[in-house]
């Protein structure tokens, strides 16, 4: 009898491999980069919570062994290594554990730039994992996190450029950029697990994370790989506050609401069942305090992704509370 090869692979987040041992697979991805925050034990963090979104953006929710993969800056001083690696070490560890993985081995080498990042392994069964290409007319598109995390990084290392800082700072005070900072950090080395697992209890027909290649090549890229002749048009762009602004006032530098501004370690986007949206969204705030948005539609067309001409910004979080990021 002729098997037919599952039509899985390329176009994934995580690489799907059967396995000789009865109904298994092999879920795996990979993921390094270089530092974007000067905290270092939060930058352990956003690498390991940027490691396993490749596996929760396929609805995988357990991870059962991760590699630490490290590249120490030449550039360093023994000082600063003494210091800057241990913390690093531990953010990603801390990550593994609030993941409920541990870190069991990797590779450190030493390299001109430092880099950080790792593999994430799980075998699972077929039904602990969501193939992303199941989305229909009608289905309704989540986000997990907002957007802005490279406008805010770079906003923050302007403020000690005086030249950078004055083509902004007539949209945003120094107190603005500092708290979209501390914002991204949060939102970037928040894990994406419970949005994964909430995609079982709502009937998720797929997914992908918005990392490096903005907001719309990764709904472009999800579309692509879709059985059903579909399309994607987005309306609505949740961005971390007062970053939209700044975006502006830069031209077109980040080209944010065209969705071509780069993540890093962003939410999970997700074709949901229309009725079913709404309650994933609310059972996600419930759950972990933060919000979720339902930012466009499938409709019927040829698998492209694009977003509408004048989308609805909206500013997260919509009002300041005193002393808290959200």
């Amino acid at each position: 009898m002729h098997m037919a090869i599952p039509r899985i692979g390329i176009g994934m987040d995580s690489s799907v491999v059967p396995l000789r041992h009865g109904g298994l697979s092999l879920v795996q991805t990979t993921d390094f980069f270089y530092p974007l925050v000067d905290d270092p034990y939060m930058m352990g963090k956003i690498a390991c919570a940027n490691v396993l979104s490749d596996l929760y953006a396929m609805g995988v929710v357990d991870c059962d062994n991760m590699l630490m993969l490290l590249g120490v800056s030449t550039k360093m001083t023994e000082k600063e290594r003494d210091v800057v690696v241990p913390l690093i070490m531990r953010g990603f560890k801390d990550s593994a554990l609030e993941a409920g993985t541990s870190v069991t081995g990797g590779q450190t080498v030493v390299n001109p730039w430092c880099t950080i990042g790792g593999v994430a392994s799980t075998v699972c069964q077929p039904n602990e994992y969501i193939v992303p290409d199941n989305a229909v007319v009608g289905d309704v598109l989540v986000l997990t996190k907002p957007l802005g995390t490279q406008v805010a990084v770079n906003a923050h290392q302007w403020l000690d450029l005086p030249e950078r800082w004055n083509r902004i700072k007539l949209v945003v005070s120094e107190d603005d950029v500092r708290k979209a900072y501390q914002r991204a950090m949060d939102s970037m080395a928040r894990l994406n697990r419970i949005a994964a697992r909430l995609m079982h209890k709502y009937n998720a027909h797929g997914a992908t994370d918005v990392t490096g290649f903005g907001l719309l090549g990764h709904a472009q890229n999800l579309a692509k790989h879709q059985k059903n002749e579909v399309s994607f048009v987005i309306h609505n762009l949740p961005v971390i506050a007062k970053m939209a602004a700044v975006a502006k006032a830069c031209g077109n530098m980040f080209q944010l609401l065209q969705g071509h501004s780069a993540e890093t370690s962003g939410g999970l986007l997700i074709c949901l069942p229309r009725e079913q949206a709404a309650a994933y969204c609310k059972d996600i705030e419930k759950q972990e305090g933060y919000q979720a948005w339902i930012i466009g539609i499938v409709e019927k067309g040829n698998r492209t992704a694009r977003i509408i001409d004048k989308p609805r910004v909206i500013e997260v979080p919509a009002k300041e509370k005193d002393g808290e990021l959200w």
